[in-house]
């Protein structure tokens, strides 16, 4: 994935500015065992972006590329899980030959496809005109690949999950996602997966067999956390449970952690879903109206636009030495 920044940079300031500070969402939710355990009838929707896969091409081959893609793609076939594929078009370019046939195993069953855009571009650096192209750009491949199968391709997901610096911005990408048959694909849970992961990178390299298993530990332990946290957050925004949508990226700490993942929201008392059923729920019928430079899952947008206070800074960062680790000079 090629973001560039750091949790603190992004995440904290983005809190701050969404969160009517001073209030707390819920106090417990600071620690994974202490959660309250989730009520049944909960559902989530699994998706994946950058794919075929999520790097900055500095340390991953082709060949470890594709094993960690075809890996997700197994367990969740044999699990029967529901998922959504989000696409960058220039990432199946550069796999060469094995872009789509790896796309290939997204374009049936339970598995679906969608777009991602032509590049992992920053809708807040383009003109409407330039979100435009890349949102057709973003269709080379998965737009004839799904045609052929008579499977449509129904969302869009914003790198970044940038949907509109200004209001101007914000009802413009709304018209535009429209005009081209598409719903804006939203987030409810984010993991900082792309955090975790960039440290796996660094153990795997490093052939420590220890940091790695740790790395994997600790995103484990985050991601129950955050299940739990937003889980609340939902619902003091909304006053009920609204259909979860788990954020992922196409990774190496994805693939060796799926089966635990997937595992977590069981425990947690949640049911898969397909994305196009998420989003049926009415808490999707509209884009949040809010405009923001920041790319904060839906319910800090929800807490805004309905003047909900909440305190974005109880929200758990990773731990510092995940970051410090990934970043170390070799």
């Amino acid at each position: 994935m090629n973001v560039r920044r750091t949790a603190r940079s992004f995440r904290r300031p983005l809190m701050t500015a969404l969160a009517l500070v001073g209030f707390a969402t819920c106090a417990a939710i600071a620690s994974a065992e202490g959660s309250t355990p989730a009520k049944a009838g909960r559902v989530v929707a699994i998706t994946f972006d950058d794919l075929p896969y999520a790097s900055d091409g500095s340390t991953v081959s082709p060949d470890a590329a594709i094993a960690a893609q075809r890996h997700i793609v197994s367990v969740l076939r044999r699990a029967r899980v529901p998922a959504t594929g989000f696409v960058n078009e220039d990432k199946v370019q550069a796999l060469g030959p094995a872009g789509p046939r790896l796309l290939a195993e997204w374009n049936k069953g339970l598995l679906a496809l969608g777009n991602h855009g032509y590049s992992h571009f920053d809708s807040n650096d383009l003109n409407v005109a330039g979100i435009e192209k890349e949102i057709t750009g973003g269709e080379a491949t998965i737009r004839p690949m799904a045609t052929s199968s008579d499977r449509p391709i129904s969302f869009f997901r914003f790198p970044l999950n940038h949907v509109g610096d200004t209001e101007t911005k914000r009802l413009a990408i709304e018209k535009l996602l429209a005009s081209h048959g598409y719903k804006l694909a939203a987030s409810t849970i984010d993991t900082s997966d792309y955090l975790f992961n960039n440290a796996y990178e660094r153990a795997l390299i490093e052939r420590d067999k220890g940091m790695m298993q740790r790395v994997r530990r600790a995103y484990l332990d985050h991601t129950r956390v955050q299940i739990a946290y937003y889980g609340e957050l939902d619902r003091k925004v909304l006053g009920r449970d609204v259909p979860a949508i788990m954020l992922l990226h196409a990774n190496r700490l994805n693939a060796a952690t799926i089966e635990a993942l997937l595992g977590l929201f069981r425990s947690a008392g949640y049911g898969f879903v397909s994305l196009a059923r998420a989003q049926a729920d009415p808490a999707y019928s509209a884009m949040p109206a809010v405009a923001t430079k920041f790319g904060p899952m839906w319910a800090y947008r929800w807490a805004r636009e309905r003047q909900v206070k909440v305190d974005g800074r109880l929200e758990q960062e990773p731990p510092d030495w995940i970051s410090a680790y990934a970043s170390k000079t070799p």
